[in-house]
């Protein structure tokens, strides 16, 4: 079963929302900074960007950053989103420590995305509040805190921002800087569900599934679990899948459970993964597959599942008992469109983060270059003079690092783009 286990970081752009993984779009507020209209496209937003209009450049900057319009330059997202961020425009700011955590185009540096996570939430920026939130609950460049974080959770939570409402909700689930309280966790999986966040549908199936603050109840969680996947959760897809294999509230349905976790593994979720492979395994709905139930398996183990770890490796003292060359033979390639597109799913999500991190470290380069042509600038003492000449020489070493930097980058961005198309031409696995 799939269940909600922390937050994830969230940045809003004019035209995306990118996350640590699955976020919802927030609920904009008349309380919030607001971006530039969509509809302004590239070429005509630079103009009023370069005469110093903060918005503009905050918009400018998004399209650098996701590729619209224009080829992804991280650099060029910096840039823009500083100017922006410089004149306190809070969104920028949040993009900022988002960039900042997660290396997006630049090293990874968690007290510059607290700093900036501040400047925007100051400004009762609701993302920068959420931001803030995550870093305290994780203790990421900060000794966690559950109490401050339930603080800046509730501040988010007042503007309506539904992940904020979430986790709000998932604190009195756990007892996470507050006392228990099941019905208080029901209350805000409500309201964010009201207000469309997905996790919060599968937060609210998987209470009625296990009974918690109210008598199990299977119907309930399917009607959550089903609204929270007709939105794309892949969490709740691997819950109703779930219920399907082993008939909680339904009939036993080992193809409808198939159907269902191979919708949840086509986005990555290791938990249905990890299913799929114990159906292949015991034949559940069809011949036992030792290939296609290692190589699940396998993924699930990679992505770090515990389940899948473990049943791995003991799938594999069973194999290695059945006899030599058993093991190996279930090694061998698989071809399946269904792995076959699990996979890309996966190579893709490794692809982003090479390159941006590729990106981080060439903007790093750049900024020891820039240090070194910078020192003693103004100065014209001899020894100022001695350094600068020979500080010139690492300096060049390090632009030419960045350069190769980026252009590996632009290499994966080039695999990264047939692998999306693939991905768009491949038939879509049908819906149960």
């Amino acid at each position: 079963m799939s269940f909600l286990t922390r937050a994830t970081v969230a940045a809003f752009f004019v035209f995306a929302l990118v996350s640590a993984a699955r976020g919802q779009a927030p609920v904009q507020t008349s309380a919030q900074p607001t971006a530039q209209p969509p509809d302004n496209d590239f070429y005509a937003l630079r103009q009023p960007a370069a005469a110093g209009d903060a918005q503009a450049q905050f918009a400018l900057a998004n399209h650098y950053f996701n590729g619209v319009g224009v080829p992804q330059d991280y650099s060029q997202a910096l840039l823009w989103y500083n100017k922006s961020a410089n004149q306190g425009f809070a969104p920028a700011q949040n993009l900022l420590g988002y960039m900042y955590q997660r290396k997006f185009g630049v090293p990874r540096d968690y007290k510059r995305a607290l700093a900036y996570y501040r400047s925007a939430a100051k400004q009762g920026y609701a993302l920068g509040e959420y931001n803030l939130g995550v870093l305290f609950e994780g203790g990421v460049g900060v000794k966690r805190d559950y109490k401050q974080a339930l603080d800046w959770y509730r501040k988010a939570a007042d503007q309506n921002l539904p992940q904020a409402e979430k986790q709000v909700a998932y604190f009195y689930q756990c007892g996470y800087g507050v006392k228990q309280d099941f019905a208080q966790a029901q209350a805000w999986y409500l309201r964010a569900a009201g207000h469309g966040d997905s996790n919060a549908e599968n937060q609210l199936g998987y209470m009625a599934e296990e009974g918690w603050g109210q008598p199990k109840n299977y119907a309930e969680a399917l009607f959550w679990y089903y609204k929270a996947a007709e939105h794309g959760n892949d969490s709740a897809q691997e819950n109703i899948g779930y219920m399907f294999q082993n008939g909680l509230g339904v009939p036993t349905d080992y193809g409808k459970a198939m159907s269902w976790f191979d919708q949840a593994a086509a986005h990555g979720n290791s938990d249905a993964e990890n299913q799929l492979g114990w159906m292949y395994q015991h034949g559940q709905g069809m011949e036992p597959d030792d290939a296609k139930a290692v190589r699940w398996y396998r993924m699930s183990a990679d992505q770090g599942n515990r389940r899948g770890i473990d049943n791995l490796g003991a799938f594999k003292e069973v194999l290695e008992d059945r006899g030599s060359g058993v093991w190996e033979a279930a090694n061998a390639s698989v071809t399946d469109p269904v792995i076959a597109r699990a996979q890309r799913w996966a190579t893709i999500q490794d692809l982003q983060a090479r390159i941006a991190g590729l990106e981080g470290d060439a903007q790093n380069q750049d900024d020891l270059a820039d240090h070194l042509e910078h020192t003693g600038k103004g100065k014209n003492d001899a020894i100022t003079k001695i350094f600068n000449a020979v500080g010139s020489v690492p300096a060049a070493k390090y632009r030419f690092e960045a350069e190769k930097y980026r252009d590996e980058a632009a290499r994966l961005r080039q695999e990264l783009a047939q692998l999306e198309r693939q991905n768009e031409s491949a038939a879509s696995v049908p819906a149960p």
